[in-house]
């Protein structure tokens, strides 16, 4: 029986699983390696230690009412849209709320974590620890990873020639990149054009000479701001949404979707992204195509090679005079704690049950929290594996044999490794993933049961954004807040930004009213679909993730 749980990392991931931990009885022990909880969100100055965190500069893709935990909304005064600061302020209000400090050991490091001999009759780990230079065992009844996905910088050097051998300017990784103080005058070529790379970008632009951005992905650009002003991930992320998306044909969705981006402003023209391209990638930022407009930012094609001070691109063109080339290239994941005969196995989140739990364990005691990468918060992701895998630990949760698992993750399973800046392929629907997880947990609500129950509750849930608090409304954890926190939802969105009130005459309730009356029948048969039959693997209009 599993009673004592060890949580590797005090983030997002580490908090939600300590909280849950408490919720089902057991009794969790936190070790985290600094000093403080907040993950990669507790920026710091330094590089000394390697630590990896944000960008001084940087605010979520995601925002407040989609990325919070489930029981627990942001202050409405809070922005919608936040940076780390903020993203902090809240991981210290919710730890101090549900009193999780307490069970959180910080500057100690985990150094081992391996099967007890009798591990198939008991399912423990000894877990080896190091704080102050002393070592210290523990046995633990199970194990809960949460230490996410940035571990360690991806730095491509090998598939750039003439990078280490002729290359003289300054070369890094993003993880290394704090402020523009360091590139002001500089002509910089940034590698790579995920969401860290456009954000950059358009920030370098402003001090340095030139900045280049070098990118062999079709990417669609969208803004944060959608719809009436309203942010991207509530308008999108719905599942009326997510239900079109499996309904209609996958080429005409392909259509709809390139439409809508190209709305915006026409990516061909900016040399970003076909309508015909099958491949492709989405980022979130407002300023990146005003910066390609003025010229402060050129995008440029794969880095073909590197001379003494120049970069040679795919398409015979040359750049001279690069002082700095900053590689975007992501991270790659790592968990060197774990022992060798586990750690082998996992190639990619594909390699675990359900993204959680490694398949082969004759007892599933030990689960990866966070290592997910979807189209909306993983915050909200690694909140829910947290729920799901407490309820495995305390018995309400069951879990197929091993075997069984086994063969679902081989099914899963890609044929070859994928290369670590291949990471944004292996993004899953927010709203698919989520839904998989708690209906496992038991905690999925049910649409069609909520129109014959609690209509205007049925309808705010499937028109209106999936948001966390969906996942309390039944089963194991629900919350009596639930409701009200969904019915108010765009009451604290709006709070932040009434700071100056101007009359309006519109009457929105008479409004909602009447979109209520004529998407019944819409959202009746909708409820009935989704009750039957499978959901879609990813969301057209999905926004990125924090």
């Amino acid at each position: 029986m599993v009673r004592r749980v060890a949580v590797i990392g005090a983030g997002a991931g580490g908090l939600a699983s300590v909280k849950w931990c408490l919720e089902e009885g057991l009794e969790p022990t936190c070790f985290e390696s600094s000093e403080d909880i907040g993950g990669v969100w507790r920026y710091t100055d330094s590089t000394d230690n390697r630590r990896i965190s944000v960008y001084h500069s940087v605010i979520t893709n995601t925002s407040k009412e989609m990325s919070c935990f489930s029981d627990f909304p942001f202050p409405e005064d809070f922005p919608n849209y936040l940076p780390h600061s903020l993203i902090l302020e809240y991981f210290r209000m919710y730890a101090r709320h549900f009193d999780l400090l307490r069970h959180i050991r910080f500057q100690t490091t985990v150094l081992s974590v391996r099967k007890r001999p009798d591990f198939t009759t008991s399912g423990q780990w000894e877990v080896v620890t190091e704080a102050d230079g002393v070592r210290e065992s523990h046995i633990f009844d199970a194990v809960m990873v949460c230490i996410g996905h940035y571990q360690e910088p991806h730095l491509p050097l090998a598939s750039f020639p003439g990078i280490e051998s002729r290359f003289k300017g300054q070369r890094m990784h993003s993880w290394e990149y704090r402020d523009v103080q360091d590139f002001r005058g500089k002509r910089v070529l940034l590698v790579g054009i995920g969401n860290t790379g456009g954000d950059l970008a358009v920030e370098l632009s402003r001090v340095a000479a030139k900045v280049f951005l070098s990118t062999r992905s079709n990417t669609w650009v969208v803004s944060r701001v959608s719809e009436n002003g309203f942010p991207l991930d509530m308008v999108s992320t719905t599942r009326f949404n997510h239900l079109l998306d499996w309904l209609l044909p996958s080429a005409l969705m392909r259509r709809i979707k390139f439409r809508k981006f190209n709305s915006w402003f026409n990516h061909t023209n900016y040399g970003l992204a076909s309508s015909k391209s099958s491949k492709f990638k989405m980022i979130i930022n407002e300023e990146l195509p005003f910066c390609l407009l003025s010229g402060t930012v050129v995008l440029k094609p794969n880095v073909k090679e590197f001379t003494e001070n120049s970069a040679v691109f795919e398409d015979g063109t040359t750049e001279e005079n690069i002082d700095v080339v900053l590689f975007a290239t992501g991270y790659n994941f790592t968990f060197p704690f774990l022992e060798e005969s586990l750690r082998s196995t996992i190639d990619d989140n594909r390699s675990l049950y359900k993204r959680v739990f490694p398949p082969q364990l004759e007892k599933p005691t030990l689960a990866i929290i966070g290592l997910i990468q979807l189209t909306g918060s993983i915050m909200v992701g690694s909140e829910m594996q947290a729920r799901w895998v407490t309820g495995v630990f305390a018995g309400w949760n069951k879990l197929p044999s091993p075997s069984r698992m086994t063969a679902e993750v081989v099914k899963r399973r890609p044929p070859v490794k994928r290369n670590p800046s291949e990471r944004e392929n292996l993004k899953m629907s927010f709203i698919s993933y989520v839904d998989e997880i708690a209906a496992c947990a038991g905690v999925k609500p049910s649409v069609l049961r909520l129109l014959l129950t609690d209509p205007q509750l049925a309808l705010a849930i499937f028109f209106g954004p999936c948001s966390p608090y969906q996942y309390r409304l039944v089963g194991r954890g629900r919350w009596s807040g639930a409701r009200a926190a969904i019915l108010t939802q765009w009451q604290r969105t709006l709070k932040p930004l009434r700071t100056r009130v101007v009359d309006d005459s519109s009457n929105s309730s008479s409004s909602w009213c009447w979109m209520c009356l004529l998407a019944l029948p819409a959202a009746l048969t909708a409820g009935f679909l989704l009750s039957k039959y499978p959901q879609p693997s990813w969301s057209p209009w999905a926004g990125p993730q924090v």
